[in-house]
C-alpha cells in the first residue's frame, strides 16, 4: 500500500472514531458548539435562563394547585354525592322551613281544639303519676286489667279532689261576696280620695271611675263563677280519656321495649319524660300542701275571713309557675283590706312573700330536680304560650306541656341536646345531657 492509500484510510477511521465519540456523548459536544458562538450571545442565553427556569416552576406549581383545586372540588363533590339528599345544604334549609311551616300549623291546629286536647293531656298527667301503682300490682302477679282498674279509680279520686275543692272555694266566695259590699264601696272610694289628696288623679280620670258600680262588676263575674255546663264538659273529657288511656296502659311496658329496640333515644326521652312530670306533679302536690297550711295559720293570726278558702286557693295556685303566687295572694290582700284595714293587707302581703319565697324558690326547687328545672324566662313564657294553645288549663300544664315538647324535640335528638343548656335552669345539667347525648350513638356503634 503506498504512502497516499495509508493516509486516507487512517482519515476514514478517524472519522467514523469522531463520529461514534459524538454519537456516545451528546451532552459533551453541546459545550464545543456553544464555544465557538460569541460573548455576547451567551451572555443573553445565560441571562434568560434563570427566568426560563423560574417560569417553568410557577407554571408546574399553578398546574399542581389547579390539579389540587380540581381534586378538592371532586372529593367534595363525592362528599356531597354521598350525603342523603336531605342532608345538603339546599335541602336541609328547606326541611327546617317546612318542619317550622308544619309546626306553626299544628300549634295553630291544637289551639282550635283547646277544649279536647287540654283536658286529655291533664287525664294523661293524672295517669303517669298513679302508672307506677299499676306497675307494681303487676310485677306482684295481680291481672292486668285490676290493676288499670285500680289506677282509674286513684286517678278519679285525684280528679274529684281537685275540682271538687274548686267548686267548694268558688262557692264560698259567691256567698261570701255580696256580704262586703256596702265594704267594697267605701274601700273604693277612700282609694280615691286618697289619690285625689296626693294629686295623682285628675279630674277626668274621676269622671270615668265616678261611673264604677262594685254590683255590676259583681254582676260580670257571678257568670264566670257558676259557668256549671262547661265545667260539667271538661270534666266529662277528662274522665272518658282517663279510660281510654288506661285501656292503652296495659300494654305500654312491651311497646316501649319494642320502641328500645327501634328507637333508644325517642323511648329514653320518652322515659324522662314520664319520670319529670311525675316528679314535678308530686313534689308540687306536698309543697302545696305545706304552703297552705302555713298560709292558714298565718291568715288565721292576722284574723282574715275564709282562712280554709284561701288555703284551698294557696294550694291550687301552686301548680301554676311564677304568677300562681300573685293569684293566690291577691284575693286574702283584698279582703284583709276591706274588713280590716291597710295594716292587714299588709301582713298578708309580708307572711305571703315569705313563706312562698322560702319554699317555692329556695326549697321546692332542690326536691324537684334540676331535669325539670328550667330557667325563670323560659319557664315565664311557656306559660304565656301554653295558656294561649291550651286555654286557662295551659296555665296548670305549662311545665308538663314544655317537658313533652322538650322530650320530643330535643331531647330524642342527640344532636339538638345543646339546646339543654339555654333551657336548663343549671347550666351544667345541660352540658351533662349534651355529653350523654354525644356518647350514646358512640356506645350503640
Amino acid at each position: 500500500m503506498n504512502e497516499d492509500e495509508q493516509t486516507a484510510t487512517s482519515g476514514a477511521a478517524d472519522g467514523a472514531g469522531g463520529t461514534a465519540g459524538d454519537a456516545a456523548c451528546p451532552t459533551a459536544s453541546a459545550p464545543s458548539s456553544g464555544s465557538v458562538t460569541e460573548s455576547g450571545p451567551d451572555s443573553a442565553r445565560e441571562s434568560s435562563g434563570p427566568a426560563t427556569s423560574t417560569g417553568a416552576r410557577s407554571g408546574g406549581a399553578a398546574s399542581a394547585t389547579e390539579e389540587s383545586t380540581s381534586a378538592s372540588g371532586e372529593e367534595s363533590d363525592a362528599v356531597d354525592g354521598a350525603r342523603p339528599w336531605h342532608a345538603r345544604p339546599p335541602a336541609r334549609a328547606l326541611m327546617i322551613a317546612v318542619t317550622l311551616a308544619g309546626l306553626a300549623y299544628a300549634l295553630m291546629f291544637f289551639r282550635g281544639l283547646q277544649d279536647i286536647v287540654a283536658p286529655v293531656f291533664l287525664a294523661l298527667n293524672f295517669y303517669i303519676v298513679v302508672y307506677p301503682v299499676q306497675r307494681m300490682l303487676t310485677r306482684i302477679k295481680v291481672p292486668r286489667a285490676i290493676g288499670a282498674c285500680i289506677s282509674v279509680v286513684l286517678v278519679l279520686c285525684m280528679i274529684f279532689a281537685f275540682f271538687g275543692l274548686t267548686a267548694w272555694s268558688v262557692a264560698e266566695l259567691v256567698i261570701l261576696i255580696p256580704s262586703y259590699s256596702n265594704e267594697l264601696v267605701n274601700t273604693y272610694q277612700n282609694a280615691l280620695a286618697l289619690l285625689s289628696d296626693i294629686g295623682v288623679t285628675s279630674s277626668v280620670i274621676q269622671q270615668q271611675l265616678s261611673a264604677f258600680d262594685v254590683r255590676s262588676v259583681l254582676d260580670a263575674i257571678y257568670p264566670l263563677l257558676t259557668n256549671v255546663s262547661s265545667v260539667a264538659g271538661l270534666l266529662t273529657t277528662v274522665i272518658m280519656a282517663v279510660f281510654f288511656v288506661a285501656m292503652d296502659s296495659m300494654g305500654i311496658d312491651r311497646r316501649m321495649g319494642m320502641l328500645l329496640d327501634v328507637k333508644p333515644s325517642l323511648s329514653a326521652s320518652i322515659g324522662d319524660f314520664a319520670g319529670g312530670v311525675r316528679r314535678y306533679w308530686v313534689v308540687a302536690t306536698i309543697f302545696g300542701l305545706i304552703v297552705a297550711f302555713l298560709d292558714v295559720i298565718a291568715l288565721a293570726i292576722i284574723d282574715v275571713p275564709l282562712i280554709w278558702v284561701w288555703g284551698v286557693l294557696a294550694f291550687l295556685t301552686n301548680y301554676i309557675p311564677n304568677i300562681g303566687f300573685v293569684i293566690g295572694l291577691v284575693p286574702p290582700a283584698l279582703l284583709a283590706l276591706v274588713d280590716s284595714g291597710w295594716q292587714s293587707a299588709l301582713w298578708v302581703v309580708i307572711a305571703y312573700s315569705v313563706l312562698n319565697f322560702v319554699i317555692q324558690a329556695i326549697i321546692q326547687p332542690k326536691f324537684t330536680g334540676e331535669s325539670v328545672g328550667v330557667t325563670p324566662l323560659v319557664s315565664f313564657l311557656s306559660l304565656l304560650f301554653w295558656v294561649w294553645i291550651l286555654g286557662w288549663l295551659g296555665a296548670l300544664l305549662a311545665l308538663p306541656a314544655t317537658l313533652l315538647i322538650k322530650a320530643l324535640l330535643v331531647d330524642a335528638d342527640p344532636k339538638a341536646r345543646w339546646v339543654n343548656i339555654l333551657l336548663a335552669s343549671d347550666p351544667d345539667t345541660g352540658r351533662a345531657e349534651l355529653v350523654k347525648g354525644l356518647k350514646k350513638p358512640a356506645a350503640a356503634v
